[in-house]
C-alpha cells in the first residue's frame, strides 16, 4: 500500500511540473519588436497626365522619374511594440489597411489608401439637442504608412493628405497638396517660372523663391502665407497646411539632400 501511494504521489508530482499546452491568446515570449510589412506595384502611365493621391498619411513621398509609368512602394509598421508570437494579429491589421490604385482615364490616375470605419453609429448629438447623421471616423489600428511614389516627370500632381510629412520633388507639372497636420516640403527645379500660393492656418512658410511673406494673428488662430505672381504663363503651385510647416526649395545642383 505504502509502496502504490508513492507511485501515485510520483506520477501526479511528473505531471505537475510538466510544460503545459499553449492556450489560446497565449504568444510565444521574447524581446518585443515592432513589425512591418512591404509592397510595390507598377502602374503604365503617360507623361502629363493627372495623378491624384487621396487619403494618405505618415510619410508621403512624391518623386519625378523619365519613366512612363507609376511606381508605387508601400511599407506599413506597426505603432507600438508586440511580442515575437504576434506577427499574425500584426499581419491582420496590415490587411485592413489598402493603398489602391484606379485608373479614371488614360491621362488621370487616382492613388488612394484605405482604411476601415471605427465601429459606432454613424449620429451624434449636438448641443441644442438635435442629431445629425455623421459617418464614423476611419481607424489607423495602429499602423503607419510609408508610400514612395515614383510619377512621369510632367505629371500634373494633387495631393490629398491627412497627417505626417510630405516630400515632393522633381515634378515639374502643376502641383496642388493639402494636409492637416505636419510638415511639407516641396523641392522646385531651378530653373522655371512658377506662380506660388502656400497657406498654412497655424504654422510656418519659408521659400527660397522671391515672394510676399505674410504672418497672421488672430484671437483664434496663427499662420503664415506666402505668394508668388508671374505675369506669364507659369507653374502653379498651390499648397495648403493645417497645422504645421511648408518649406518650398529650390533644387540646385550644390544643394544638399536632406530630408526630415
Amino acid at each position: 500500500m505504502t509502496n502504490r501511494l508513492a507511485v501515485v504521489l510520483g506520477l501526479s508530482l511528473l505531471a505537475a511540473l510538466r510544460p503545459l499546452p499553449a492556450a489560446e491568446g497565449v504568444y510565444e515570449k521574447g524581446p518585443k519588436q515592432s513589425f512591418e510589412a512591404a509592397s510595390n506595384q507598377r502602374v503604365p502611365f503617360a507623361p502629363g497626365g493627372t495623378i491624384r493621391l487621396n487619403n494618405s498619411y505618415g510619410y508621403l513621398t512624391v518623386e519625378g522619374w523619365d519613366e512612363p509609368e507609376v511606381a508605387i512602394t508601400v511599407t506599413k509598421s506597426t505603432d507600438g511594440f508586440f511580442e515575437p508570437g504576434q506577427k499574425e494579429k500584426a499581419d491582420q491589421r496590415f490587411g485592413q489597411i489598402r493603398v489602391v490604385t484606379q485608373r479614371r482615364s488614360d491621362k488621370e490616375l487616382a492613388i488612394s489608401t484605405a482604411l476601415p470605419a471605427r465601429h459606432g453609429f454613424p449620429s451624434s448629438i449636438l448641443p441644442s439637442g438635435r442629431i445629425i447623421v455623421t459617418m464614423p471616423k476611419k481607424d489607423k489600428l495602429g499602423i503607419t504608412v510609408e508610400c514612395t511614389v515614383l510619377v512621369p516627370r510632367d505629371s500634373r500632381l494633387v495631393v490629398r493628405h491627412d497627417n505626417g510629412y510630405v516630400w515632393v520633388s522633381d515634378v515639374t507639372g502643376d502641383i496642388e497638396v493639402r494636409s492637416h497636420t505636419g510638415d511639407m516640403i516641396v523641392m522646385l527645379p531651378d530653373a522655371g517660372l512658377y506662380s506660388i500660393d502656400a497657406r498654412t492656418r497655424m504654422g510656418s512658410v519659408s521659400s527660397d523663391f522671391t515672394g510676399k511673406s505674410l504672418g497672421g494673428f488672430s484671437q483664434f488662430l496663427v499662420g503664415s502665407h506666402f505668394d508668388r505672381a508671374s505675369q506669364t504663363p507659369a507653374r502653379r503651385i498651390y499648397l495648403r497646411m493645417g497645422r504645421g510647416s511648408i518649406e518650398i526649395l529650390q533644387d540646385r545642383p550644390d544643394r544638399p539632400l536632406e530630408r526630415h
